[in-house]
C-alpha cells in the first residue's frame, strides 16, 4: 500500500509501511548508507505528516518483516494483547503522541497498555517526537527489577561498574573493580566484557567478580559477558553465574549472526533460573543492543535501523530481564555520525524500551572516529536522568582500554549522584554508607580505611593464585 502527503507545495509517494517509516525517521548516517533515508527535510517532514495519521492498527495488519520468515516477528504476534491495546486501539500515531504526552496519563495507564503495544508502534511515535518529548513520556515509566538489589525506583540511577582488562589479567579486573566502587559504581552490575572466549577463562572471571562481591558484602550482582553459549557450559560445570548476557538484535537473521536463537536464549534463561542465586527477585538476564546491528550484518530487510532496535526489546522482555542497554554510539559512525545522532539514538531507544515494559539503560559512548566527544555524553546523560533511565556505564577515566571506545566515567555517576540528586539502588546507597564510602547526605567521603581494606583483598587475590 502506497502513502501520499503534500509538503511545500509537492505531493511525495512512499510506496509502503517501510518506506514511510525509514523515511520519517529523524536524520542519521545509517538509513543513508542503507539507502533508506529522506532525500531532505522536506521529504522528512511529508513523512512524519503521513506517518502522524497512521491508525495505530496498521501495524497489526502490516508486518514489515514478515512472520513466516522470521521468528522475531512471530514472537512479536505473539506477545500482542489486544485487551492492552484497547485504550489506544482507535488512535492514529500522531493521537497516540499527544496521548502519551497527556498530563492525565500516568505510569498506571503506561503499564497498563505495555503488552497491547508493538515495537512498531512505539518506534512510530518516537519519530514524530522533540527530544523533551521522548524525556516527558520515559520519565513517567517506572521499570522495576530485582535480583540482589532493586533497580529502577524512580528519582535513582543505577551504573554498571565495568573492570574491563586487555588480556583479563585478576588483578588487574579486581583493581579497576575496587576503583569504580570506591567511587559508588558497581549497583547495577559489576560486569566484565571479556578478551576471550574460552569457557575456563569465563569461569575464573565469573569466580573473581563473585570472591570479590562477598569478600566485600556488596548487595549487587556481577556478569562476565561472554557468549550465552559459554555461560550455559560455565553453569553446567557449576560456575556462581548471576546474570547472562547476550547481543541480541531485531530479526532472526542478526540474531543468527550473533550465534543465538530464542531456543538457545530460553535455555540459557532456564539454566540460569535453576541456580537460584537471587535473593531478591529472578530477573537474571542481560541484554545489550545498539542502533545499526542488523544494518552491519545485512539482516534489516529493508526496516530502518531505529525500528530495527526496537523490535529487538521484543526478544528482551520475553526473557524478563534485569538490565537492558543500548551500547549507542558504539557500532561507529557509519550508523550514527555524530554527537547529535547519538544524543537522539540514546533517548529514542530508552523511550522505546521503557513503553515496552523493559528496564532500560544506556551505554552513553562513541568511537574515536566519530564526530562526537564527551560534552555529547554530558547532554545525554542528564537527559537520560531527567527521562528517569534505570542505569548507565561507568569506566576509569572514560576511556575503555579493551574496548577502545568512549564512555561516562565513574566521576560523572558522581555528577548525577551529587548534582542531579540520582542515588543508587537504595540496598547498594545503605551498604555505600555502612562501609564509609559516603556521607550521611549520600556524598563521597574520605576512605582510607576502605582503601586499605580493598589493597588487602587484593592481596589475597594474588596469593590465592588469581
Amino acid at each position: 500500500m502506497a502513502y501520499r502527503q503534500i509538503a511545500a507545495g509537492t505531493t511525495y509517494r512512499f510506496d509502503d509501511l517501510k518506506s514511510l517509516m525509514a523515511k520519517a525517521t529523524p536524520e542519521r548516517s545509517g538509513d543513508q548508507l542503507a539507502g533508506l533515508a529522506a532525500e531532505g527535510p522536506v521529504e522528512r517532514l511529508a513523512a512524519q505528516m503521513a506517518l502522524a495519521d497512521l491508525p495505530l492498527r496498521t501495524f497489526l495488519e502490516q508486518e514489515l518483516i514478515a512472520s513466516d520468515d522470521d521468528e522475531v516477528s512471530a514472537l512479536i504476534a505473539r506477545q500482542h494483547d489486544m485487551d492492552a491495546f484497547g485504550a489506544v486501539s482507535s488512535l492514529t500515531v500522531g493521537e497516540f503522541r499527544e496521548w502519551l504526552l497527556n498530563p492525565a496519563v500516568g505510569q498506571p495507564e503506561l503499564e497498563a497498555i505495555t503488552w497491547g503495544l508493538t515495537p512498531e508502534m512505539v518506534a512510530a511515535v518516537s519519530k514524530i517526537m522533540r527530544l523533551q518529548d521522548l524525556v516527558t513520556v520515559a520519565a513517567k515509566r517506572e521499570v522495576i527489577t530485582r535480583f540482589r538489589n532493586t533497580i529502577g525506583l524512580s528519582g535513582r540511577l543505577s551504573t554498571r561498574n565495568q573492570p574491563n582488562h586487555p588480556t583479563d589479567d585478576s588483578r588487574g579486573i579486581a583493581l579497576s573493580a575496587i576503583d569504580g566502587l570506591l567511587l559508588g559504581s558497581g549497583d547495577a552490575v559489576i560486569g566484565v566484557n571479556p578478551a576471550t572466549s574460552a569457557v575456563p577463562d569465563y569461569i575464573r572471571v565469573v569466580q573473581l567478580l563473585d570472591d570479590l562481591r562477598q569478600w566485600l558484602d556488596i548487595p549487587t550482582q556481577t556478569c562476565c559477558l561472554g557468549h550465552v553459549t559459554t555461560a550455559i557450559r560455565a553453569m553446567e560445570r557449576a560456575a556462581p553465574v548471576d546474570l547472562v548476557f547476550q547481543s541480541i538484535a531485531g530479526s532472526e537473521k542478526a540474531n543468527a549472526g550473533f550465534g543465538v536463537d530464542l531456543a538457545v536464549l530460553r535455555e540459557a534463561h532456564e539454566a540460569g533460573l535453576a541456580l537460584k542465586r537471587g535473593t531478591l527477585g529472578d530477573n537474571l538476564m542481560y541484554f545489550e543492543t545498539g542502533q545499526g546491528a542488523a544494518l552491519s550484518g545485512d539482516a534489516h530487510f529493508g526496516v530502518d535501523q531505529q525500528t530495527m532496535e526496537a523490535r529487538a526489546y521484543a526478544v528482551a522482555r520475553e526473557f524478563s530481564p534485569l538490565l537492558v542497554n543500548t551500547v549507542v554510539g558504539f557500532i561507529g559512525p557509519e550508523y550514527l555520525y555524530n554527537g547529535k545522532q547519538i544524543i537522539r539514538a540514546g533517548l529514542e531507544d530508552h523511550f522505546c524500551g521503557k513503553l515496552l515494559g523493559l528496564p532500560m539503560g544506556c551505554d552513553v559512548c562513541y568511537t574515536n572516529h566519530a564526530d562526537a566527544d564527551q560534552e555529547d555524553m554530558d547532554v545525554l546523560l542528564t537527559m537520560l536522568c531527567a527521562a528517569n533511565v534505570n542505569f548507565v556505564i561507568t569506566v576509569p577515566g572514560s576511556d575503555d582500554v579493551m574496548l577502545n571506545y568512549q564512555t561516562l566515567s565513574h566521576h560523572d555517576s558522581i555528577y548525577a549522584r551529587e548534582t542531579l540528586g540520582r542515588p543508587p539502588a537504595p540496598e547498594f546507597e545503605e551498604w555505600l554508607r555502612n562501609v564509609g564510602l559516603t556521607n550521611a547526605d549520600g556524598r563521597l567521603a574520605d576512605t582510607p580505611a576502605l582503601v586499605t581494606r580493598a589493597l588487602r583483598e587484593l592481596d589475597v587475590l594474588e596469593q590465592d593464585g588469581a
